[in-house]
């Protein structure tokens, strides 16, 4: 017998993803607003490659630091307030670096771009744990790899539509109107967040079979509603034990690696175009999209692949590992942009670098697979610190490999090396990948 219409699940599920993928091209477009306008404010503020690489790095340094701090607030307070005040306050202060160059002193503008810096990092450190912990409330696990591929490509997409614009921008009108075109739009999704985000059971999108459907597929539909009765209190026990389980490990440390790529992209890719390939920060605005769009079709399909093994009856782990390990493969032909001269050979090799690097990027959805119920913003926050101390430690060292050789050849080895390393990690280290169960707290704890 036919399902009548007021029986048939609703899709407000695919409407939350929506949102969380337009907040995160956001996101990532304010990290890379710096890595845009570099050389133009490198010239400005009179700063050598080791100095744009400490700046560069900035944000990473609060971004990591506070990724635990920030998992627990999720937990504590649900991740609709603690999102929103993250979207606020990181536009805000993406739009405040617009005004360093009224500084006089080239020194004290530098530092004050740095603290600001500083500052975007701590505001953001919630979002990507969030951004897992909403997938894991809304979508059931055979529909989880998409949804978690579909916000993370967002990283790709942010490029496809921000680079361009924001080298118009800082060609046409300077550099300063980047972080106030950025600041902008953040505030005005920050206000739109609190009508769009509530738990399933709360939405008035979602019908009682689209809820029904979620939770039997394993969605954590009652996670904010459960945060709010139970009053999490951090635990120590908790963490230690996140820290001693070797699949946890093994998926960190394919984070992290995964990260190297990333925060390249994101930070010296555009000075590599402009300072190695003689581009203009116009033409690298255009020129960068390509790349880009290559991560966000690979991101979608690694996603895709991964539920279609799974929804056809391979395990989790083979359904997750196989994309991750196939693309991550691929990433390493970064190197080859070393051997080859003309500029449409280093675009090609950078699109299928990127492309399996997306392919590869399946970690949030084997967070979501994984993460103990009642500490999931926690477990988002901990993957995430490891993932990102990449975003600390890439835009350094690279800007030390540039000083001391004047050439970016080390620069890409050592991305493409990380590459490998996160293929190990996930076929040697991580084993079954299966949710952690943690054990319950003692009377006296």
């Amino acid at each position: 017998m036919p399902t009548s219409p007021a029986q048939r699940p609703t899709h407000a599920r695919y409407w939350i993803v929506f949102f969380l993928f337009v907040i995160t091209a956001i996101n990532y477009a304010d990290r890379a607003t710096l890595s845009i306008v570099g050389t133009d404010l490198a010239k400005e503020l009179q700063l050598d490659p080791v100095a744009l690489g400490y700046l560069l790095s900035a944000f990473s340094l609060t971004y990591v630091a506070l990724q635990i701090p920030g998992g627990w607030l999720l937990d504590r307070f649900g991740s609709k307030v603690v999102y929103q005040w993250s979207i606020l306050t990181w536009s805000l202060f993406t739009g405040l670096q617009g005004f360093v160059h009224l500084i006089g002193a080239a020194r004290a503008a530098a530092q004050t771009l740095f603290g600001l810096r500083v500052a975007l990092g701590a505001a953001e450190s919630p979002a990507f744990p969030a951004n897992s912990r909403i997938v894991a409330t809304w979508f059931p696990a055979a529909e989880r790899g998409t949804a978690s591929a579909v916000f993370n490509s967002a990283q790709y997409f942010s490029t496809v539509l921000f680079y361009p614009l924001m080298g118009m921008i800082t060609h046409r009108f300077g550099w300063q109107y980047v972080f106030w075109m950025m600041g902008g739009l953040g505030l005005i999704l920050g206000v739109v967040w609190s009508r769009v985000i509530h738990s399933p059971r709360d939405h008035s999108w979602a019908n009682a079979a689209e809820v029904e459907l979620i939770a039997q597929g394993g969605g954590l539909v009652d996670l904010d509603r459960r945060s709010a009765e139970r009053k999490n209190t951090f635990r120590w026990a908790q963490l230690r034990e996140l820290l001693a389980n070797r699949m946890l490990l093994g998926i960190f440390l394919g984070q992290y690696c995964i990260n190297v790529l990333t925060w390249f992209f994101l930070t010296w890719f555009p000075i590599y175009l402009v300072k190695e390939r003689g581009m203009t920060i116009l033409q690298v605005g255009f020129v960068a999209v390509l790349p880009a769009l290559c991560g966000l079709l690979g991101g979608i399909l690694g996603g895709w692949i991964s539920d279609l093994l799974l929804r056809r009856g391979w395990s989790l782990s083979a359904a997750r590992k196989t994309p991750i390990v196939a693309g991550l493969l691929l990433s390493v032909c970064i190197v080859t942009c070393n051997y080859v001269d003309t500029q449409w050979a280093v675009i090609f090799f950078m699109s299928l670098a990127f492309f399996g690097k997306g392919v590869g990027a399946l970690g949030w959805a084997v967070l979501s697979d994984v993460a103990p119920r009642e500490a999931t913003g926690l477990s988002g926050g901990l993957f995430n610190t490891f993932g990102n101390l990449a975003g600390v430690i890439t835009p350094i060292v690279i800007g030390y490999i540039l000083k001391t050789s004047g050439s970016f050849n080390g620069a890409l080895f050592y991305v493409g090396a990380h590459g490998f390393i996160a293929v190990l990690s996930f076929l040697l280290i991580v084993g079954e990948i299966k949710r952690v169960e943690l054990r319950p707290a003692s009377p006296a704890a």
